[in-house]
């Protein structure tokens, strides 16, 4: 069972910078393309950023490119996205996402990915 576990928010000044972790298991992902997305408060859950597992090639929303860095550590089944240069309008829930079978194009709309953690709370203050 392919279990996707989130860590590493917490609150930070404007400016700051956060790395969130997303632990993958239960499954293989050499084929997967792996996303991170958002969701604040009252709002619909938004595309970040995302990167094919086995060619390390990436894709940011325009929001974040620039800021924030997907990266992956294939020996240890993890996804990480560095965000530096945090604005208060990043704040909200982030969430790890995998989709295992991949075509050739990115996948930035939510119902386009299979596997989900429980999310990390990002919150950046003024």
């Amino acid at each position: 069972q392919v279990q996707l576990v989130e860590s590493g928010g917490g609150l930070v000044q404007a400016g700051g910078s956060l790395r969130l972790s997303c632990a993958a298991s239960g499954g293989t992902f050499s084929g997967s393309v792996m996303g991170w997305f958002r969701q604040a408060s009252g709002k619909e859950r938004e595309f970040v950023a995302a990167i094919s597992w086995s060619g390390g090639t990436t894709y940011y929303a325009d929001s974040v490119k620039g800021r924030f860095t997907i990266s992956r550590d294939s020996a240890k089944n993890t996804v990480y996205v560095q965000m530096n240069s945090l604005k208060p309008e990043d704040t909200a829930v982030y969430y790890c996402a995998a989709r295992p079978i991949v075509g050739r194009r990115w996948y930035v709309r939510p119902n386009e990915y299979d596997y989900w953690g429980q999310g990390t709370q990002v919150t950046v203050s003024s």
